[in-house]
C-alpha cells in the first residue's frame, strides 16, 4: 500500500488517542545529544527522552548491537531461554545486591511485578492478611491500574475506580509519618531514592536507612523504584549505592535500554522463591534483541569513566545554571543528583515551569518539567561538554525571553 498522505503534527491529532499533547515539531533524526526535526532544524537534547537515552541518540555501539542481534534472533518467548537475557541478568546480579532478575517491557511493568512479588512473599511467609503497601505522596510508579494507585498523585487515578485496595500514602522525608502507618499488616514499602515526577526531591541524609530499619522491624520488604534514578543517572550504577542502603527488590527501566524498551526487577534468592513457575510472566520481557542492547548499555555505563563523568558534567551544569540564576533570579532551589537535575522556580513563576521549557524549545533546546514548578534536566550521561555549554547559552536566552515578556 503506497503512502498518499503527509506525516504531520495535525495527523497525530486525527489518528492518535488524545492522552498526549506533544509539541508541534516532529524529530526525525538524532545523533549524540543533537536532534533534527522534519524541517532539519537542530536541537540540543537536555531531556534524554525523560532520562531514557542514557547514551544519547544512535550510539554506534548500540546501533552495532541492534544490527548484529537483529540478524540473529529477535524473539523466542519465555518457553525457551536466550543467551542475551542470561548474560544481562548475570551482569546485573554481579553489579548489585541482587541474585535474581525478572525482565519486562517497561518500568511500570517492573513495578507491577515488584508489588505482586511483595504481596506473594508476604502471603506465603506470613499469611494473606499481610498485604498492605505503603508508598509516598507525590510518588510515581507507572500507569497500570495497580502502579498508578500506588503512585501518590491522585490526578492519575481520577475516573479509573474502583481502585486496588490495601495501599497507604505517607509524607516523603517524614519518618514519623511512616512510623504511624507501618504495621504488621504491611507487606512492602516502595520508594523512589529520588522522587522524579514529584519534583526531583532527594531524601534527607539517613532517611532511607530509617525507612529500611522500619521495614525490617515490621517484616516488610523495601522496594526501590529506580526506573529513573538507575543506570548511572546519579553517578552510581544505582542510586541506592550512594547511601549503601540495600533494598529487597529494585526496579529498573528507562536508561537500561538506552531508548530500547526493557525493564527489570532485581531481587534476592529468598524473595524470588515464591515466584514459582507460572506465577508471573511477560511475553516480550527479556527478548533477545532488547536484552542484547541493554547488555551493551550496561557494559558502557558501568565504568569508572562514565560514572565519574556524570559527576563532572553535573558540576558543569550547576556552575552554568548558577551564573544564569545570579542574573535572572528565577530558581529558588537546584535539586537532584548526577544528571537528574531539578530547578524549582521562584514563587513569582509558580506553575509556570512549562513556559521556560517551551521558550527553550523555540530556541532549539529540549528540556522537561517535573510538575508545574520544576524544570527538569536529564540528558545523556555522556553528553559532550560543548553541548552542555551551548545548551546553557540557549537556556539563558529562553529565561531572558520569559522574564522580559
Amino acid at each position: 500500500m503506497s503512502q498518499n498522505f503527509s506525516v504531520t503534527r495535525e495527523l497525530f491529532d486525527d489518528v492518535m488517542v488524545p492522552n498526549y499533547s506533544p509539541g508541534n515539531k516532529i524529530p526525525v533524526k538524532g545523533l549524540g545529544s543533537r536532534v533534527w526535526d522534519q524541517d532539519n532544524r537542530e536541537y540540543i537534547d537536555f531531556a534524554g527522552g525523560i532520562a531514557v537515552t542514557s547514551l544519547g541518540h544512535s550510539h554506534p555501539k548500540l546501533v552495532e548491537t541492534l544490527q548484529t542481534q537483529g540478524a540473529k534472533i529477535w524473539h523466542l518467548s519465555n518457553v525457551l531461554a536466550n543467551e542475551p537475557a542470561i548474560r544481562l541478568a548475570k551482569k546485573l546480579t554481579d553489579s548489585t545486591f541482587a541474585e535474581k532478575v525478572f525482565f519486562s517491557n517497561s518500568g511500570g511493568e517492573a513495578n507491577e511485578a515488584a508489588l505482586k512479588l511483595a504481596r506473594k512473599y508476604a502471603s506465603v511467609n506470613f499469611g494473606e492478611d499481610k498485604n498492605e503497601i505503603i508508598a509516598f505522596e507525590q510518588s510515581f510508579h507507572g500507569r497500570t491500574l495497580f502502579t498508578v494507585t500506588v503512585g501518590g498523585q491522585p490526578k492519575y487515578t481520577e475516573g479509573f475506580g474502583p481502585l486496588p485496595q490495601g495501599i497507604k500514602h505517607v509524607k516523603f522525608n517524614d519518618i514519623d509519618s511512616l512510623k504511624n502507618a507501618i504495621s504488621d499488616k504491611t507487606c512492602a514499602v516502595i520508594v523512589e531514592p529520588i522522587q522524579g515526577e514529584g519534583g526531583i526531591l532527594s531524601p534527607e541524609p539517613g532517611y532511607l536507612k530509617d525507612v529500611k530499619a522500619l521495614c525490617k522491624k515490621n517484616n516488610a520488604l523495601l522496594i526501590y523504584d529506580e526506573v529513573q534514578t538507575g543506570m548511572g543517572r546519579t553517578g552510581k550504577l544505582y542510586a541506592y549505592m550512594n547511601e549503601g542502603v540495600e533494598p529487597d527488590i529494585l526496579t529498573s527501566a528507562k536508561g537500561l535500554g538506552g531508548g530500547f524498551p526493557i525493564g527489570a526487577m532485581l531481587t534476592t534468592n529468598k524473595v524470588s522463591e515464591c515466584f514459582h513457575v507460572g506465577t508471573h510472566g511477560s511475553t516480550y520481557g527479556g527478548n533477545p534483541l532488547g536484552a542484547a542492547i541493554a547488555e551493551t548499555v550496561l557494559d558502557i555505563v558501568n565504568t569508572e569513566e562514565v560514572l565519574d563523568g556524570v559527576i563532572k558534567k553535573r558540576e558543569l551544569f550547576i556552575s552554568g545554571i548558577n551564573k544564569i540564576n545570579d542574573e535572572f533570579k528565577v530558581f529558588k532551589e537546584i535539586r537532584g543528583m548526577g544528571l537528574l537535575i531539578g530547578l524549582q522556580v521562584e514563587d513569582i513563576y509558580k506553575g509556570k515551569a512549562k513556559q521556560f521549557v517551551n521558550a527553550a524549545l523555540d530556541l532549539g533546546l529540549m528540556l522537561l518539567i517535573a510538575g508545574p514548578d520544576v524544570v527538569r534536566i536529564a540528558p545523556s550521561l555522556i553528553i559532550p561538554d560543548k553541548d552542555i555549554e551551548e545548551g546553557l547559552l540557549l537556556f539563558k536566552k529562553a529565561i531572558e525571553k520569559v522574564v522580559t515578556a
